[in-house]
């Protein structure tokens, strides 16, 4: 699936990943391929990345929004 971490400032990260865990406003919570639509609130915490080769990457938000649709998720992120 296709992912892009957005901030005010600029683009976190933007590429192809195999799974996410994200921060979520009501418990953290993970987005594999397919998975079904959602929008959901973030608070603050780690968006954790793992990327097609299996390299995690970890990203400190202050919270914000997150969209899944048609594997593509995207994260509007406050830093």
């Amino acid at each position: 699936m296709f992912l892009e971490i957005i901030t005010p400032e600029k683009k976190l990260y933007s590429g192809e990943v195999s799974a996410l865990r994200l921060p979520g406003a009501e418990g953290s919570f993970g987005v594999l391929k397919n998975h079904a639509p959602i929008v959901a609130t973030l608070k603050k915490g780690t968006v954790k990345v793992t990327d097609a080769k299996n390299t995690i990457e970890n990203f400190e938000i202050n919270g914000g929004v997150v969209e899944v649709l048609n594997n593509k998720v995207v994260v509007l992120a406050e830093k």
